[in-house]
């Protein structure tokens, strides 16, 4: 079956949505309000989600396995979180003044990351990534950030360096070139690449921030050793380590990557999961580094690290929502772990094995709950951005339009894809028998 077959029976069934997309176009750059949202011919638009199902204004029903930019651990609207939601909209969405629900998920956040002896909420993780250099920056008194080459921090504008390919042109008008003088970037996995630059600018670095799990960038997991090295680098020479989990924050464990990989940030964000659904960024860690921006302590603006929150900060809806999710957490992770790690484990095998024994060279990356498949040349590894950047995105995307138009079965084209706790072992059945038959319609050999 050819490409454009499936696109004609994606069409077919998505009526609605191209008209709602036109409507959308004449609104929002590109139709949409997030760049990646976009996939061609035009992205179907959703009007309810449960469990593991999104269901479009056509009357489609969807395996979502993107999960809310894999935010959605305990699936789509789990009544343990929703019941919480809807007693707290009667009691006010907005108080713009302090509440004791953030204080209770605060703690609830302590008690899974001990690391966190302080911390800071914001409404999305792009400003949790950007106080966490700045605190780093106020900390040191150096100006030099270090990341990872295709990590993603959020549309920041100190962290948006090196986050697409080709990385070595510029992410675009708008952003001073200046700021790019302040930031290296070192490739993942590579740690005696990264040391070497690391150790070129160390007089004048402030911190590393890395995620553990390159998420955008491609599902790749660390290497034996690498973080542990670049940590070892940035304590000797009194850089900031930064852990960027808001991506594997609740997601590779209940207590992150820090405890699945043997780290100790100095700094670490979270965001997507512990807010339940709803808009959440943290940023916490060191008490010393953290109460630079106590206003308390420290009255005079020369001498307070200026990071703020937000109107929306730590409004009652997220914190009632990410407490409940928290809370879910706590009382079944000795179930929901295994569980989605399991079915991960499960999907990443069975997948290699389809695309290996119909002579498709192909790399399934990703950890525990979390997936990504990459079609590449000569069966080449992938641990880095570049060898996910040089794979063959045009047939990635084939391949998950085929299971979109095909079989109902939903990844953001191109994105890493994540198992909730609304998923069974019959939904990663029904994707492995979906893939063989798209490998049997001969799609993944005619690109």
């Amino acid at each position: 079956m050819s490409y454009d077959n499936y696109l004609k029976k994606y069409e077919s069934k998505t009526g609605k949505s191209r008209k709602m997309y036109s409507k959308a176009a004449g609104i929002f750059p590109g139709g949409i309000s997030h760049n990646i949202r976009f996939f061609d011919p035009y992205p179907f638009f959703v009007n309810s989600a449960r469990g593991k199902y999104l269901h479009d204004i056509d009357g489609n029903r969807y395996t979502d396995y993107w999960m809310g930019h894999w935010a959605m651990i305990l699936g789509h609207s789990p009544s343990a979180v929703s019941s919480v939601l809807a007693k707290q909209v009667k009691n006010g969405t907005l108080y713009g003044v302090a509440n004791d629900a953030s204080v209770e998920l605060g703690a609830a956040i302590q008690k899974f990351f001990p690391r966190a002896e302080m911390m800071r909420f914001s409404s999305t993780g792009s400003e949790a990534t950007m106080y966490a250099v700045r605190l780093a920056r106020a900390k040191t008194g150096r100006r030099v950030i270090a990341k990872a080459i295709g990590g993603w921090h959020g549309f920041n504008t100190t962290l948006m360096q090196t986050v697409n390919y080709p990385f070595e042109a510029e992410e675009g008008p708008g952003l001073v070139q200046d700021e790019g003088q302040y930031v290296e970037s070192i490739q993942f996995n590579n740690l005696e690449s990264s040391l070497k630059v690391l150790e070129t600018v160390k007089d004048d670095l402030a911190c590393i921030i890395i995620e553990p799990v390159l998420g955008g960038a491609g599902g790749i997991p660390p290497e034996k050793g690498y973080l542990q090295g670049l940590q070892e680098f940035a304590k000797r020479n009194d850089i900031i380590f930064i852990l960027d989990e808001i991506v594997t924050g609740f997601r590779i464990s209940p207590n992150g990557a820090a405890s699945e990989y043997g780290l100790e940030p100095d700094l670490f964000t979270l965001g997507k999961i512990v807010g339940g659904g709803l808009p959440i960024g943290v940023v916490c860690g060191n008490k010393e580094i953290m109460s630079l921006a106590d206003p308390i302590s420290k009255p005079d603006k020369v001498a307070r690290c200026a990071i703020g929150g937000g109107t929306f900060s730590a409004n009652p809806v997220t914190m009632a929502a990410g407490l409940a999710t928290l809370d879910y957490i706590k009382k079944n992770k000795a179930s929901l772990y295994p569980k989605i790690n399991r079915l991960g484990d499960m999907a990443r095998k069975g997948l290699s094995k389809i695309f290996s024994e119909a002579g498709i060279p192909c790399q399934v990356t990703g950890t525990h709950s979390l997936f990504l498949t990459h079609f590449v040349k000569n069966n080449q590894s992938v641990v880095n951005a570049l060898d996910v950047a040089t794979s063959n995105k045009k047939k990635l995307v084939q391949y998950h339009m085929a299971l979109m138009a095909e079989h109902g079965i939903f990844f953001l084209p191109t994105k890493m894809g994540a198992i909730s706790n609304a998923h069974e072992e019959s939904d990663v059945k029904k994707l492995l028998s979906a893939t063989q038959k798209i490998v049997d319609s001969g799609l993944l050999k005619q690109t």
